[in-house]
């Protein structure tokens, strides 16, 4: 008979292979309190759907009567460990507190527990979802819940612990059973894999991880359905079974919203459109890659891997696009989006039309009359004033004397002869947030031309590139006021060597090895 994963590979005991995982700190209670016989009369497990409530009660269930208990884990071979298993155990109840709410039902109950247990050691009841509870239900649970006898114990699970009357939480050891990191259920899916035969990519397992959102239940029956039809899992097969966009495609939206590309949301769109993808899933991978890149924006870097999920790879895409905007928009673009997600759910016919329409708002402040587009805007103003106060070139510069040149003329001279280009003269992209935030204060100006300029680095770093967006962001950021200390923001920021040769253009991207813009030009 077929058994589902999730219910063949729930865990039998506190720690070891196939145990519990990533509620170590509940488990290891647990296991103390079975095997020093500390047990109290009644525990309260509270936490996400998912994490492991209903499988620790069970275990507990089975440590509690277990003939032959090892370090507080039931043996799992005994009568008592197989009948709980088996759900056949007389003296183990398990209660879904969703149908059976009734007073009725609690009454019956505390006539039950009056008899000893009739082939365990103790009867133990699991109450599921207790939270369901009617009041009367509850008032009738108090009284047993503060002194039931000595051969009862009972198992009380939550997933809304706010909807409990405090007077039931405080008579039971409380346990908080928290979303298990994505890490750890990547590791357990492919472990499942391994015992089943199934190829599982490591990098598909993360995805799938990350999709469950910290419910391990969820993640197994996500597996079981992508690796269904005997398939192998790759990142490209749960994508196409799980209907996400992916993170290129979020880094393309953004990338294409911070340069105000019509022509590039709309082709965007359409392509989530056309494809197997669903509309509303996409915005709501957007809205997270939109958290992120808050994330990376707010928190120094040692700050930001507690709060971010992503392959190496994957963060220099998040990173790149962190760069484009400033909070403000970020948070502009956030109202937006909240305000189209409901749309979606609530005429889900205009999907399509919600999201152009909300992505072209986000591109051009102008197009917005809310508070926020107006900070938004204030902002982009304070970053032009910003760039006049700290010596933009000006309408009639005076000319230089010429017996005392700034920067010598050796450093303006081309190359006296050409020679064709190798693999060594490829460049590949540098990331500018550690510079643009070390230019806030000295130079601020040139900070905000910084977001939206491309830096690419010789792979010796003897050579950057710096591509601006307009030959006024030239003028500014190579005068020769700013270039000294944009060099220093730089070399400060580990970008190039010391002393590398800076070079600001303007126009086509230099050819590079790898580059991200590559990426978020390419056609969809």
């Amino acid at each position: 008979m077929h058994q589902t994963l999730y219910r063949k590979y729930r865990p039998r005991t506190f720690d070891g292979e196939g145990g519990v995982v990533g509620q170590e700190q509940v488990a290891s209670v647990l296991q103390y309190e079975a095997a020093h016989d500390r047990l109290s009369h009644a525990y309260l497990f509270c936490g996400p759907r998912g994490t492991g409530k209903t499988s620790c009660a069970k275990i507990l269930a089975k440590a509690i009567n277990c003939e032959h208990p090892v370090n507080g884990n039931p043996c799992g071979t005994c009568f008592a460990c197989q009948s709980i298993d088996a759900g056949t155990a007389p003296d183990v109840t398990e209660m879904d507190a969703a149908s059976n709410n009734g007073v009725d039902t609690i009454r019956d109950l505390k006539e039950e527990i009056s008899f000893t247990p009739a082939a365990l050691k103790k009867r133990v009841y699991i109450v599921d979802e207790v939270h369901m509870l009617s009041a009367s239900a509850f008032n009738a649970l108090l009284k047993t819940l503060e002194e039931p006898p000595e051969h009862v114990v009972f198992i009380l699970a939550t997933t809304e612990l706010h909807k409990l009357p405090a007077t039931i939480v405080s008579r039971c050891q409380r346990f908080e059973f928290r979303r298990i990191r994505f890490d750890v259920i990547a590791d357990r899916l492919l472990w499942i894999a391994e015992k089943e035969g199934l190829k599982l990519d490591p990098e598909a397992a993360r995805t799938i991880a990350k999709q469950a959102q910290g419910c391990m239940r969820d993640a197994i029956s996500l597996f079981e359905l992508t690796s269904s039809g005997g398939f192998d899992v790759t990142p490209e097969r749960v994508a196409d079974v799980l209907g996400l966009a992916g993170i290129q495609t979020q880094y393309k939206t953004a990338v294409a919203v911070a340069r105000n590309d019509a022509s590039a949301i709309f082709s965007i769109v359409a392509s989530v459109d056309a494809s197997a993808k669903d509309m509303t899933v996409y915005w709501t991978e957007l809205l997270g890659f939109w958290r992120d890149m808050l994330v990376i924006r707010s928190l120094p870097e040692e700050e930001r891997v507690r709060y971010l999920d992503y392959t190496e790879p994957e963060l220099k895409l998040l990173s790149d696009g962190a760069r484009r905007f400033r909070p403000e928009a970020i948070t502009r673009h956030f109202a937006l989006m909240d305000d189209a997600l409901r749309e979606m759910i609530r005429l889900p016919q205009s999907k399509r039309m919600t999201a152009e329409i909300t992505l072209i708002r986000m591109a051009d402040p102008a197009l917005d009359s809310t508070e926020a587009a107006l900070l938004a805007r204030i902002a982009s103003l304070e970053d032009r004033l910003a760039m006049l106060e700290s010596g933009a070139p000006k309408i009639f510069p005076e000319i230089p004397a010429p017996t005392a040149p700034e920067i010598p003329a050796a450093a303006e001279e081309p190359k006296p002869e050409a020679t064709p280009k190798t693999a060594e003269d490829e460049l590949v992209p540098a990331d500018l947030s550690d510079a643009i935030e070390r230019c806030r204060s000295s130079l601020p100006g040139c900070a905000g031309h910084l977001m939206e300029c491309d830096c690419f680095v010789s792979p010796d770093g003897s050579r950057i590139v710096l591509k601006t967006p307009g030959e006024f962001a030239k003028d500014m950021l190579s005068s020769p006021m700013n270039l000294p200390k944009l060099a220093s923001a730089f070399t400060l920021s580990g970008i190039g060597s010391p002393g590398a040769r800076l070079e600001i253009t303007v126009g086509a991207k230099p050819k590079v090895k790898n580059a991200l813009d590559e990426l978020a030009d390419a056609e969809y």
